[in-house]
């Protein structure tokens, strides 16, 4: 049985997909990564990450077609499902229930 959850880097995929919509492949994942958290991630993890995904029925796929700046190989695209949809917006009920129980904390800058 697959586990119900899951883990960061899968969260992570899950709403970078969501996020780029029909550009979502994995050097664009990549890259959205690497500019909006500033961290470095390996094209193997991700592309078994996204498999993992579309195994728990999180994402579907489809190949692209072939283009002379890749040397005629093509891209995989990635597509969030409404499954993937309502997985993270359970995800962030859970997140924002956990942060408004958190007292006024003043977090310090050091």
């Amino acid at each position: 049985m697959a586990k119900k959850y899951l883990g960061e880097f899968e969260e992570l995929l899950l709403t970078m997909v969501a996020i780029l919509g029909d550009e979502a492949y994995g050097k664009a994942l990549i890259d959205a990564i690497k500019e909006q958290l500033d961290r470095d991630v390996n094209l193997s993890a991700v592309h078994i990450t996204l498999y993992r995904l579309e195994d728990k029925g999180l994402l579907t796929s489809a190949m692209g077609g072939a283009t002379a700046s890749r040397g005629g190989r093509r891209k995989r695209y990635f597509q969030i499902t409404n499954a993937g949809k309502k997985k993270l917006e359970l995800l962030q009920q859970r997140r924002m229930k956990l942060w408004n129980l958190l007292p006024n904390l003043k977090f310090s800058r050091a």
